[in-house]
């Protein structure tokens, strides 16, 4: 299967890419895309206020996110060969919201986050 790299290579890139607007999206910390001035605007810059969970640990925080997500992506895209390969691009694809809430909640849950 010549485009078999595609099914991990293409959820992995948009994964990689809007990572910061899931972490906007999952914890209302201000920050943007990354040609939108990124973390500049996160509440890990603002005294008084929880922080983030992903960028108060800085670019680990990130990148431990983006790993578990695609290291998902890419179990799914490769491993199911029993799977065809528009339902194995879907799960790839899917893996991205999927593991990336459970992650985000996960690390909201330990920082206590959402706690009052």
């Amino acid at each position: 299967m010549r485009f078999a790299p595609l099914l991990f290579v293409v959820p992995a890139a948009i994964t990689a890419v809007l990572l910061i607007n899931f972490c906007a999206l999952i914890f209302h910390c201000g920050c943007h895309s990354f040609w939108s001035g990124a973390g500049i605007s996160c509440n890990i810059h603002m005294a008084g206020m929880k922080h983030c969970p992903w960028c108060t640990n800085g670019r680990l925080g990130h990148k431990i996110a983006l790993t578990l997500i695609v290291a998902a992506q890419l179990l799914l895209a490769f491993f199911p060969r029993s799977i065809g390969f528009g339902y194995r691009w879907l799960l790839a694809f899917a893996a991205f919201p999927v593991i990336g809430a459970a992650v985000a909640v996960a690390c909201g849950w330990a920082q206590g986050y959402w706690s009052h």
